[in-house]
């Protein structure tokens, strides 16, 4: 799948499915499928299936299949049921930080260096997420200089990616243009993930692509978000995503990412997508 600008950039369009039996058909074209997270099941009982999950969807050719991976312990469980990729995901904020993986950003970047040291050694590839990029429920303001390095840290041990995440759906265009100009990764090695908390993610998501970004994150009908967000309002939805860029002229076609705990069998529809610069 792609999409194309006016000037014909082409983008690759990539998907992410969580749950706890699924069925990919081979003909929608996915390029990408996160498909679970390997936490710890006493913390989050939802994702207890997740090799389940992981051994038993369809796996087309040519199809990357990235698992969320917090510690050497589910970087392990990933490994031995073949997951190829994985995701390491931290904070800018202190307090998020503490409140969500229950560690320091210091002592979190610490522990996904041995995580991202480990699956170097299988030769798996590894993509950082940033929460909390742009505000956050216990701190409030966000300096973007924090999170530029987070995202540095992440991507000088090894991360081929790094997804800026407004994970209360606080940001604003003015608040996405001044973090990506304090940012010093190059802006193909960025992505960016916007929560709708406020409807104000597509006009993030078209400064994120002006100022360069070639990946976004979506989720279908909006589902998913942030359970310490003021509203229930879910990630971007990846419907509205894909009117918009049509609408600015570029083809797109439809795709998923599904995080609900059910059976499903994924066409068209999507539930998150990237937009990646081919």
């Amino acid at each position: 799948f792609f999409f194309f600008f006016k000037q014909k950039t082409a983008y690759e369009i990539s998907a992410c499915l969580v749950g706890s039996e699924m069925c990919i058909r081979d003909s929608c074209g996915y390029q990408t499928i996160e498909v679970t997270s390997f936490v710890s099941p006493k913390w989050v009982p939802q994702m207890g299936d997740n090799a389940e999950v992981f051994q038993k969807i369809n796996k087309p050719a040519n199809v990357n299949y990235p698992c969320l991976v917090p510690n050497v312990k589910g970087l392990e469980s990933a490994i031995k049921i073949g997951v190829k990729e994985i995701a390491v995901f931290g904070a800018a904020s202190e307090s998020f930080s503490k409140k969500n993986i229950n560690c320091s950003i210091a002592e979190s970047l610490d522990k996904f260096r041995e995580v991202v040291n480990e699956a170097k050694k299988h030769n798996m590839l590894i993509r950082g997420y940033v929460s909390c990029v742009m505000g956050c429920p216990y701190e409030g303001e966000i300096d973007p200089k924090q999170v530029n390095q987070v995202a540095t840290a992440l991507y000088d041990m090894g991360c081929y990616e790094i997804s800026l995440g407004d994970t209360i759906g606080v940001g604003t265009p003015e608040k996405t243009k001044a973090l990506l100009d304090a940012m010093t990764l190059p802006k193909e090695k960025l992505a960016a993930h916007f929560h709708d908390t406020y409807d104000r993610a597509i006009q993030n998501i078209l400064v994120a692509l002006e100022q360069g970004i070639s990946v976004v994150d979506s989720s279908i009908a909006g589902l998913g978000g942030c359970p310490y967000a003021n509203t229930k309002a879910g990630n971007v939805c990846t419907e509205n995503v894909l009117y918009t860029l049509n609408e600015l002229g570029i083809e797109t076609v439809s795709y998923t990412h599904l995080t609900l705990p059910t059976i499903y069998s994924v066409q068209i529809s999507v539930v998150a997508v990237s937009l990646k610069k081919k």
